[in-house]
Parts: structure tokens; C-alpha cells; sequence
């Protein structure tokens, strides 16, 4: 199963990447990193859908796409890790994962998701969303393989 993860914008190095690439490098599951960013100088609905294009454009064809959406649904670790296992053993190869800009996601990517996921009602800053994704997929990776990391 490979995980991809199409994000907008780029990471600078510091802190926030540094929580990326730790639990990144932890999992046996290949996450690619796939950063986009529009070239264009555009607002509002205009550059979520171009936006939307490229996080789109990033992600294989056919693969299930999990959308990180503020109006998603939450999911505790261990009914996340479940989500994953099913897909895993449904023999599903890809799992894309995109996180929208600052203005979110339009609507065609949020029509396009398998699951709407939310870290909660709270807005996290966009680059910190991918080192707690990161984490969450490492967590999720340890409850089904029994590993004591999770302890809940």
C-alpha cells in the first residue's frame, strides 16, 4: 500500500517539517510528499479551484482520497487505523491524503473523497496538519500491527 500526500504550498526547514520527515521516517508504508502551489496571483473561489486542479492533478488516478476538511468527519486513532486496515486488506494500492490552502478546499475536491476527515473544529495551521496526519498514519500503522505505542 503506498500513501501519498498532496499538499499546497511548500515547507520551509524548521521545527513543523522536522515533525513531518520524524514520522514519515518511522513508517513502513511509503508517504510521498507531493507539494503544489498555484503560479497564478488569484483569490477566493478562483484559486480553490485551481487549488483543487492541482492537488487533483498529484494524486495516482484511482486511489481513495482522503480530504483533511474542518467540516470532515473526526475519527479516533484506533477507528482511523481500522479505516486504513480496511482499505489495506481490500487490496486498495494507493491512499491519497491533500490538505487545502488557507482558504480550503473547493467543492469538487470535497465531491471527489472517499472520507472527509477533521482533526476537530479547530483550525491548525495548514503545514502543522501534515506532521499530525504523519503521526496519526504511524499511530495507525502501530495499532494494527498490536505494536504498545498507542496506549488509549
Amino acid at each position: 500500500m503506498r500513501l501519498w500526500l498532496a499538499a499546497v504550498g511548500r515547507a520551509r526547514p524548521g521545527p513543523v517539517r522536522d515533525l513531518f520527515e520524524e514520522y514519515r521516517g518511522r513508517l513502513s508504508w511509503s508517504l510521498t510528499l507531493k507539494e503544489v502551489e498555484a503560479r497564478k496571483r488569484v483569490e477566493g473561489e478562483e484559486l480553490k479551484r485551481l487549488e483543487a486542479d492541482l492537488l487533483l492533478a498529484a494524486v495516482p488516478p484511482g486511489a481513495i482520497l482522503v480530504a483533511l476538511d474542518e467540516r470532515g468527519q473526526m475519527l479516533a486513532s484506533d477507528a482511523f487505523a481500522r479505516r486504513l486496515g480496511t482499505w489495506r486488506d481490500q487490496g486498495s494500492p494507493d491512499i491519497a491524503f491533500v490538505i487545502g490552502g488557507a482558504d480550503g478546499l473547493a467543492e469538487e475536491v470535497r465531491r471527489r473523497a472517499d472520507l472527509l476527515l477533521a482533526f476537530g473544529p479547530m483550525t491548525w495551521p495548514h503545514m502543522l496538519v501534515r506532521g499530525m496526519l504523519a503521526e496519526q498514519i504511524y499511530r495507525a500503522q502501530q495499532i494494527l500491527a498490536g505494536h504498545p505505542y498507542h496506549r488509549a
